[in-house]
């Protein structure tokens, strides 16, 4: 079941989660791409930094989505 609006469930978090480890993946494949080495000095602050936006950024937009999927629209009564 889909959280209320302004509240999180453990789904939502354990999504993030999800969310946070495809952006790590990609933000060190990008950053190793750019760089041409995978392995540069503060790479993994890098990354771990880019997960966590995305973490807190999936978690902050379902906090302002109600269970019906609506962003910014409290639940109909």
């Amino acid at each position: 079941m889909k959280a209320e609006f302004l509240r999180l469930n453990l789904r939502d978090f354990m999504k993030g989660l999800i969310v946070a480890v495809i952006v790590a993946v990609l933000t060190f494949c990008y950053d190793g791409a750019v760089t041409g080495t995978l392995f540069e000095q503060g790479w993994l602050k890098r990354v771990g930094m880019v997960a966590l936006a995305a973490l807190f950024g999936y978690l902050i937009k379902n906090l302002f989505t109600n269970s019906q999927g609506e962003i910014l629209t409290p639940e109909k009564k």
